[in-house]
């Protein structure tokens, strides 16, 4: 019996109430609903108590969930969109980001954001806000590609005395299957090689990962052998398997879903840059989304975003520098 991505954060969450009685998850429409995804679908009957309809303000559900995590509890945040933690960014950021460096006392609190698009969503219920949190200090933000991570890291998370911010994508939950839930699982800030290769280096994470294995498979055609690295984590970076591959392949390409201007492509860029720029044997190449509002209908959409036919040009033109 296959288990959807979905499945694997849900039940991440019911593990977590089942171990730990400080762990609550809080959330508009996370009770009787289930949340607008039906992540926490049947959870609120199971744990009454501890799976709490919050009001329609982020900025309040952050606030209550810091002010619990600082007095010892472990509380779960569902954003119903990535989008609307806008308006928590003071709390988030201010306040959970800072709060373990000025007191010593941890602040644990897991925020969980449906990111990324998907046909149709438009402006407001499509971005990728990765980037944005791993810019402060204190946070810990987390992007899993399969449906083993999005429960090994989540749980991670859950445990984790730093706010994490943990960006599941949308379009990643019915459409990406397991057949089982892992036994044990490489830690969280660690980068994943998930495809050998030694042509060039495709870096990236969350659902772009599937988009470049579908650019590596149809390169091989062409004689070209791809490595592609699942960053997992956004921050912290673990340059160390990164240069590990472009010491390998001598080429890369970063790819992000994310807006270009400051995001994590440009993050590793720089990283590599600085750390590893005796490695290139081209420069380095970076991928993102277009420099516009995410458009509303399913084919602009998808020319909005990189997807494994631009990826796949990309490197081409990377293996040809």
């Amino acid at each position: 019996m296959s288990i959807t991505y979905l499945e694997a954060i849900r039940k991440a969450q019911e593990t977590a109430l089942a171990d730990n009685p400080d762990v609550f998850i809080y959330g508009q429409d996370v009770g009787a609903f289930g949340g607008a995804f039906k992540a926490t679908k049947g959870l609120h009957e199971k744990y009454p108590g501890r799976v709490i309809d919050a009001p329609i303000s982020e900025d309040a559900m952050s606030g209550l969930a810091i002010g619990a995590a600082i007095e010892g509890m472990r509380p779960i945040i569902e954003m119903q969109f990535a989008d609307f933690s806008t308006v928590a960014f003071n709390q988030i950021v201010n306040q959970a980001a800072t709060h373990y460096w000025r007191t010593n006392v941890p602040c644990p609190i897991t925020i969980r954001l449906p990111s990324g698009g998907t046909p149709g969503s438009g402006p407001f219920h499509s971005q990728c806000m990765e980037a944005i949190y791993a810019h402060y200090p204190g946070t810990i933000v987390m992007a899993p590609a399969t449906v083993e991570d999005a429960y090994s890291m989540l749980l991670e998370a859950i445990y984790t005395d730093d706010p994490v911010i943990f960006c599941e994508h949308k379009y990643l939950y019915y459409h990406l299957k397991a057949e089982q839930l892992p036994n044990q699982s490489l830690p969280a800030e660690s980068a994943r090689v998930t495809r050998s290769g030694r042509h060039a280096t495709i870096i990236t994470y969350s659902a772009m990962v599937h988009e470049a294995l579908l650019a590596a498979e149809s390169l091989k055609e062409d004689g070209y052998e791809i490595e592609i690295v699942d960053l997992r984590c956004v921050k912290p970076l673990d340059t160390e398997t990164i240069l590990g591959s472009i010491a390998r392949t001598g080429r890369m390409l970063v790819v992000g879903e994310a807006f270009p201007w400051g995001g994590v492509t440009a993050e590793v860029i720089s990283r590599i840059s600085c750390e590893g720029f005796h490695l290139l044997d081209a420069p380095p190449a970076k991928l993102n989304a277009r420099d516009t509002p995410i458009p509303y209908h399913p084919e602009l959409w998808r020319y909005h975003r990189p997807t494994a036919n631009s990826i796949k040009s990309a490197i081409q033109k990377l293996l040809k520098d």
